[in-house]
């Protein structure tokens, strides 16, 4: 397939920049894979869907604030990965500006660029101390949503369950449980740091050309023998369906706890070997997540359901609505 085929039309009115007021308010867009139908539903109707039998598996990941302005103003950092405490690599805004050399200022604390690689843009920067993340760093809010972070991002781009500091972006599927949602459901937790990749839309032409991203995952003991024993394992997130798909690779087609990492690409045809349902949120056009979910669902009625939000004025991207996929 062509990264043309997984294309859409968006109103940008439909781009949800701000969650819902409560967790679990958000919309429910239930695909049936069998008999390829389509209900409307809430995600508190979720429970509905699931056997006492069936399992979720979320991503326990935590979103760090990755997102540094320099007191020179016009220019901005976005840490991709802490090397060490002092040195990180990441990308910068405008990248004229960060020469091999230059020198920026973070929270009184002294950065200069080491090294840039020209493929990715990325500078490596070495501080003379660490900056304050608590104190100077933001939110590195998708660039969709056109504002900046606030203090009610601090919460609500944060699932309740999430625990493992590394993400750059936040696991979205799992921004609407609530406690009590959560805890009236049988689920268990695996980690996947959410990086930089997830946003960038496919550039080439051809799927095989393309360049996956890379990251650091980890699948424990208890998740493997809570995952053998279930009825139905339901993955929430893509991000769930690549730690499941890349681990179940990795131990030569069992399912064993591993941690490491992966740069799997799923897209159609693709037999899953784990996941039985997912739950997802409506994602990129030309992105590696709906490429993802369109190998779970097929293609065709993908694109068909989409079409169908858009009709209905689903609300798009991380703080937007929901599609289960059974």
């Amino acid at each position: 397939m062509q990264t043309s085929d997984f294309d859409y039309d968006l109103p940008a009115d439909l781009i949800a920049q701000h969650p819902p007021e409560t967790r679990g308010k958000s919309r429910m867009m239930v695909l049936d894979r069998a008999s390829r139908s389509i209900q409307h539903r809430m995600f508190c109707d979720l429970p509905e869907y699931l056997a006492s039998d069936d399992l979720l598996v979320l991503n326990n990941t935590r979103v760090v604030a990755a997102r540094f302005f320099p007191e020179e103003g016009g220019r901005e950092i976005l840490r991709v990965e802490a090397l060490n405490e002092r040195t990180w690599k990441c990308l910068v805004r405008p990248g004229k500006r960060f020469k091999r050399g230059h020198v920026v200022k973070v929270g009184g604390c002294l950065g200069t660029v080491i090294s840039v690689c020209p493929e990715s843009g990325e500078r490596i920067i070495e501080f003379d101390r660490a900056p304050d993340e608590s104190m100077y760093g933001h939110l590195a809010l998708p660039p969709y949503i056109d504002r900046p972070d606030d203090a009610s991002d601090a919460e609500r781009y944060q699932t309740v369950f999430a625990q493992e500091r590394g993400a750059i972006a936040a696991p979205t599927a799992g921004l609407h449980f609530s406690e009590e949602i959560l805890n009236s459901l049988s689920h268990t937790f695996v980690t996947l740091h959410v990086g930089i990749g997830t946003f960038r839309p496919v550039s080439t032409e051809s799927l095989e050309d393309h360049p996956m991203h890379t990251e650091h995952y980890a699948l424990g003991a208890e998740a493997v023998d809570q995952i053998a024993t279930a009825n139905r394992v339901i993955a929430v997130g893509t991000t769930v369906v690549r730690v499941l798909e890349a681990s179940v690779k990795e131990g030569g087609g069992s399912l064993r706890p591993h941690t490491g990492e992966t740069n799997i690409f799923i897209y159609p045809p693709y037999r899953f070997q784990v996941v039985d349902a997912l739950l997802t949120n409506f994602h990129l056009p030309r992105s590696t997540l709906i490429m993802l979910v369109s190998a779970f669902a097929d293609p065709e009625f993908v694109s068909h359901a989409y079409q169908e939000a858009v009709r209905q004025k689903y609300r798009f991207y991380s703080y937007g609505d929901c599609m289960l996929i059974i």
